[in-house]
């Protein structure tokens, strides 16, 4: 079939003229859709309206299960496996399974040791794209999201809904082994640690393996 609509920058042909625009806002770094609220850009629409939802509050998408409701449908995805365990993300060199690809991703850096993303003001790597953009609002002091119970700001959305807990009281991240639950994901990770014996962070120097990174960085201090 037809696709009169071609990127002449890399010949990507659409059938959908708007699906064009998206494309080439991907080379020229055009943002042209505004959230109203905070003036933050965005190169498409649909990622506009995900973003208007953390002013909001809005959660279109919920689990039937549980009742909990989610702003984005990949989000619901991903907490489905909660409930039914399944880990389709997996590790080739140590076999470890994972709920979502950027988990893994994340993961395979305690591998390979890589960090392509660097600061351009202290030179600071990171292996991740999204934790040097979180990184840069240090510099700029740029905290987007806001609380609109109290008007406390917060660099990252994910710091805003663990903020928000605080006043619900809700933990939604529950340990299946011992019932514990958590406000973040983070810290049932690292408490499942507790009950695995895992401890993915050793020191080059002595050898010695720890459940914490920020466990790792106090102990290299010592040596």
């Amino acid at each position: 079939r037809e696709k009169p609509n071609q990127c002449s920058q890399f010949g990507k042909s659409s059938e959908c003229n708007s699906t064009l625009i998206s494309h080439q806002c991907t080379h020229n770094a055009e943002r042209p859709y505004q959230c109203s609220q905070c003036g933050k850009n965005f190169r498409r629409r649909s990622h506009l309206i995900v973003h208007e939802r953390t002013h909001s509050g809005e959660k279109p998408y919920q689990y039937s299960q549980c009742g909990k409701s989610f702003r984005r449908r990949s989000e619901l995805t991903v907490h489905q496996r909660t409930h039914s365990g399944e880990k389709p993300y997996h590790a080739p060199k140590c076999g470890k399974s994972f709920r979502q690809n950027s988990t893994l991703i994340v993961h395979q850096w305690t591998h390979s040791g890589e960090r392509t993303y660097q600061c351009s003001q202290c030179g600071k790597n990171f292996g991740h794209n999204s934790t040097l953009i979180a990184h840069q609002q240090t510099h700029t002091g740029e905290k987007p999201y806001q609380c609109s119970q109290y008007g406390t700001s917060f660099m990252q959305s994910s710091t805003l809904v663990a903020h928000q807990w605080i006043h619900s009281g809700e933990k939604p991240y529950q340990c299946s082994l011992c019932g514990k639950s958590f406000r973040r994901r983070l810290q049932l990770v690292v408490h499942q640690r507790t009950h695995t014996g895992e401890k993915p962070y050793q020191c080059s120097q002595c050898g010695k393996s720890f459940r914490q990174n920020s466990t790792l960085i106090t102990h290299q201090r010592t040596h």
